[in-house]
């Protein structure tokens, strides 16, 4: 591919990622049972207050609307320079990771994120402003750290920077 502006050669697709709806329901497992229990308890229970159990349900749900907005809002960009994250309701906020600063990565997957066939992805960087970042929600079949490897060999390769250990 040939970027017009700067007529240089960009080797890699980019590449958006977005964390599955099966990471909000893992995240949010215990609200989701609370919310349903209490709105069961406010129309079915036969004890006197019964229905006082609907306000806390109504806020959880509001809690557990604003996080499943929240979570459709992250978007995880990777170009050929640059992993770029995006995510916020109210305010909307971009934070950039250079790969060429990318220093490790880790990839985990807990019980419930097995049963889904998601993982979580961590990349650790040089960057001051964002050392880790966690990719939740991931799918499991998507090999997002070979693709981010490739792109930061090609990266440090291009400016010239070797990674220098000093293991005893």
């Amino acid at each position: 591919m040939l970027d017009m502006l700067n007529n240089e050669f960009i080797p890699f697709q980019t590449v958006t990622i977005r964390p599955h709806w099966g990471q909000f329901c893992i995240n949010e497992f215990p609200c989701i049972l609370l919310c349903i229990a209490g709105y069961w308890v406010s129309r079915s229970a036969d004890f006197e207050f019964h229905e006082f159990f609907i306000w806390p349900s109504l806020f959880l749900t509001i809690y557990l609307f604003f996080q499943i907005v929240y979570m459709a809002r992250i978007e995880y960009v990777l170009t050929s320079e640059q992993l770029i994250t995006l995510h916020g309701v109210l305010s909307h906020s971009t934070d950039y990771i250079e790969l060429y600063r990318v220093i490790d990565y880790q990839q985990h997957q807990s019980l419930p994120q097995q049963l889904f066939g998601l993982k979580t992805i961590t990349i650790y960087s040089g960057d001051r402003n964002n050392p880790k970042l966690n990719m939740i929600g991931i799918k499991a079949r998507l090999d997002i750290i070979g693709e981010i490897r490739k792109r930061v060999e090609f990266n440090k390769k291009r400016k010239g920077i070797y990674e220098i250990t000093n293991r005893s």
